[in-house]
């Protein structure tokens, strides 16, 4: 089967999957130019956002003016554009990774700055709007850069600032939340502090906050940006149960407040280069893109790590190293990945076929599967893995495949006219197309029994339009498609 191809296999973990134009591209190139024509994405262009509207495209529908800059819905519309057509495929990919990890979601924050500020610090593309970059643009920025230099900027992001209250960490009342949760969830785990080194962490940060530029309700010139507030910063030295410096000093020092700053640099620096958060990394990082359903396996999680802390925390060659590995490229890894929802429904965008779909119509189906974009449950991101797939979930991504492959019948119908001469045939060319794992007899028999019920095969137009579209929406529905 087509989808057994180790391009295929890389195509659906360090991408979305790709449509039939985007596998021929790749189909004449060995796996480790495909790799690098992935990971060293600065070579391709960036101009995707200037073909939304444009015709051969899939569509977006605007309330209005679209503005995915100040609308939270757009600014969800425009990354499933991205997804779909970006010719840097990865770099969207880890920006969907980093979104769960540094999980933020847009309703605390909206309701604190407003619904067109909230999108902004969320979403907003630099050029576009005056200030510092949305969240999921930062993402998009350092998705394959350093990981500290990511820490830094998300801990000074305004979004993060708003979600976890560091606008509200000061002097006389230290907000452990950013504290508590930079060690738990975006670096080491748990296990590996304390509450008092919560408190400290919270002192480190303290000064670290927001602050309005121009007025704020107008978007075209005010904006939210970060601003360190040295009257409000606890120069006072910080002590830690665990070490902060190579020589293994535990005590951020006493400095003057207007020097303060350097306390959260120098906390920052010490977590992102400990060994513990190189494996944690590495072990989200074998969820990612070996499987979630297996036990990360001790050779990848300790030689994932070592690349990661030999690069200083550079992410490219870490995921090139990954990208290479044997654990990546072991034919029985492929499959062993349950897709997110929002994988789920790009893939099936690029495979099935999107001229003439909107991809606002994807907006509900993805919450019913459990995944809105710029809403993580909490802090820790979505529940991943099965968990994804309850009943009312998976008849979601079922009925999302019905509507997307009757939007798509006469697409579909064109495009398969290479097959007309027989069921037989048409089934091989979908299965070439839509690149599912292999099917057991029993399934294989229902989808030859579609093909087959309904009076003799005559390869019409007609039938061809019917039969492709219900074998598309017969396999993109299956239990095996959810696999990745």
């Amino acid at each position: 089967m087509a989808g057994d191809l180790p391009i295929d296999h890389l195509l659906r973990r360090a991408s979305f999957g790709a449509t039939p134009q985007e596998r021929a591209v790749f189909a004449d190139l060995s796996m480790s130019v495909a790799i690098e024509r992935l990971v060293e994405y600065g070579n391709r262009p960036d101009d995707i956002d200037t073909k939304i509207g444009q015709a051969d495209y899939v569509g977006v529908t605007a309330r209005g003016a679209f503005s995915p800059n100040t609308n939270i819905e757009d600014a969800r519309q425009r990354w499933l554009f991205r997804m779909v057509h970006s010719e840097r495929p990865l770099e969207e990919k880890m920006a969907l990774f980093w979104h769960n990890h540094f999980a933020t979601g847009y309703s605390k924050v909206a309701g604190a700055l407003g619904t067109a500020q909230g999108t902004r610090v969320m979403a907003g593309k630099p050029g576009e709007v005056p200030g510092p970059p949305g969240q999921y643009e930062l993402l998009r920025q350092y998705a394959l850069g350093n990981f500290r230099d990511l820490l830094v900027a998300v801990a000074k992001d305004p979004a993060m600032l708003v979600w976890l209250d560091g606008r509200t960490n000061t002097r006389t009342r230290p907000q452990e939340n950013f504290g508590r949760e930079i060690m738990e969830l975006f670096t080491w785990g748990v296990g590996h502090y304390t509450e008092a080194d919560v408190y400290a962490a919270a002192r480190v940060f303290t000064g670290w906050n927001l602050r309005t530029n121009g007025d704020a309700r107008d978007t075209t010139v005010g904006f939210y940006e970060f601003v360190y507030n040295a009257n409000q910063h606890d120069a006072t030295a910080k002590t830690f149960t665990f070490p902060v410096y190579p020589d293994g000093t535990r005590t951020i020092p006493a400095r003057a407040a207007s020097d303060g700053m350097q306390d959260g640099i120098d906390f920052i620096t010490a977590l992102a280069t400990h060994p513990e958060t190189a494996r944690r990394l590495a072990r989200k990082l074998w969820g990612y893109f070996v499987s979630e359903a297996l036990t990360p396996d001790a050779a990848f999680v300790e030689s994932v790590a070592a690349v990661y802390l030999e690069n200083r925390t550079e992410m490219r060659p870490v995921i090139r190293y990954i990208l290479r590995s044997p654990w990546f490229l072991n034919p029985t890894h492929y499959y062993a990945r349950y897709a997110w929802p929002v994988e789920f429904v790009v893939r099936a965008i690029k495979e099935v076929g999107g001229v003439g779909f909107s991809v606002d119509s994807a907006r509900t189906p993805l919450t019913n599967m459990g995944q809105t974009l710029f809403e993580p449950p909490d802090v820790a991101g979505w529940s991943l893995g099965a968990d994804w797939f309850s009943t009312g979930a998976m008849l979601a991504r079922m009925n999302f495949a019905a509507q997307l492959a009757s939007n798509q019948k006469f697409n579909l119908g064109k495009a398969a006219a290479v097959a007309r001469q027989s069921p037989d045939r048409l089934l091989d060319h979908l299965l070439a197309v839509l690149t599912p794992p292999e099917y057991a007899p029993e399934s294989f028999g229902v989808l030859q029994d579609y093909l087959r019920a309904g009076g003799t095969w005559t390869g019409t137009d007609a039938q061809l339009n019917t039969k492709a579209s219900g074998l598309a929406r017969l396999i993109v529905g299956s239990g095996e498609y959810q696999f990745v």
